[in-house]
């Protein structure tokens, strides 16, 4: 099984509680699931198995509904390769210092 890169950006809707402490509840999510990622002012881009990354997507959108938004806009980006994997590394690696 391949890796692949999935792009996810939880957009939550509530009418009391602050946006980023719900955006904060699905990075947690993320956090925790033990696959490599990374934050962006947009998006978290995660690396991993197909299977596994929308699983998580899943818990995370869980996360935020169970964290008190009334309802969550959830966009997905992904890139998969046909016969290997695909890595954050190999797209910005040189611009880590």
């Amino acid at each position: 099984m391949y890796s692949i890169n999935l792009g996810l950006q939880i957009v939550p809707k509530s009418k009391t509680i602050d946006t980023y402490s719900l955006v904060d509840e699905a990075i947690r999510v993320i956090q925790e699931s033990g696959v490599p990622y990374s934050v962006t002012p947009f998006e978290t881009v995660m690396e991993g198995p197909q299977d596994i990354l929308m699983a998580i997507a899943q818990k995370a959108q869980e996360a935020v509904l169970s964290a008190g938004a009334d309802e969550v806009l959830v966009y997905y980006r992904l890139q998969v390769r046909k016969n290997g994997d695909v890595t954050m590394a190999e797209k910005t690696g040189k611009f880590l210092k």
